[in-house]
């Protein structure tokens, strides 16, 4: 759903995207752009095909806005991206907003109610990339790492180990639509990579 389609249909006016679509082209970015919020939009959009056009709104709007400040500061950024998006809906109703803030920061720890449809949509899609074809998953690894780059090749090796262990370690979708289209193809992707980290980290096992 396009953004001024989104908040139109909040009852709101889509004078902040210039704004956001500046924020999505800052010159540090690599994976976090607008194209990536655009696919999180998409796939939202796929996942929420049964609600009503109020709640794809809300979702699509909490995509199009989840990573809008990204500074490679986990929690800090989302609760700022939260903040922006609070800022920019003019007109929409304070309950919309609340739900879009609360969507939004719920992708700090990828956590919600099993029951709550909308962050569900918002968390699997945003992890959509973790199932892609080989090619694409590669492409996102080398975005987040030069996000990364402040971080020196020993920090980041152990850092990533840690992240994509900890994914392994858990059903990474929430919906069994998600589960069905992308967990076989992200395990694979993740198992690869942590194998390679490992690697260079020097573990023989």
């Amino acid at each position: 759903m396009r953004w001024d389609t989104a908040i139109t249909a909040l009852g709101g006016t889509s004078g902040a995207w210039p704004r956001l679509e500046a924020r999505y082209g800052e010159p540090h970015r690599r994976y976090h752009t607008l194209g990536h919020a655009a696919a999180v939009v998409r796939d939202s959009a796929w996942l929420t095909g049964g609600l009503s056009t109020t709640e794809r709104a809300v979702v699509a709007v909490a995509a199009w806005t989840h990573d809008v400040v990204y500074d490679a500061k986990p929690g800090e950024d989302e609760r700022a991206s939260a903040a922006w998006a609070r800022e920019a809906l003019d007109g929409v109703a304070g309950t919309h907003v609340d739900r879009v803030e609360g969507l939004i920061l719920a992708t700090i720890t990828h956590d919600a109610p099993p029951d709550d449809l909308l962050a569900t949509a918002l968390l699997d899609a945003d992890l959509a990339v973790l199932g892609a074809p080989e090619t694409q998953y590669a492409a996102y690894a080398r975005g987040v790492r030069e996000e990364y780059a402040k971080y020196p090749d020993d920090v980041w090796c152990e850092g990533r180990i840690a992240v994509l262990e900890r994914m392994l370690a858990r059903e990474l979708y929430r919906s069994e639509a998600a589960r069905t289209r992308w967990a076989s193809t992200a395990e694979e992707n993740l198992t690869a990579e942590l194998t390679h980290w490992r690697r260079v980290r020097g573990d023989h096992r």
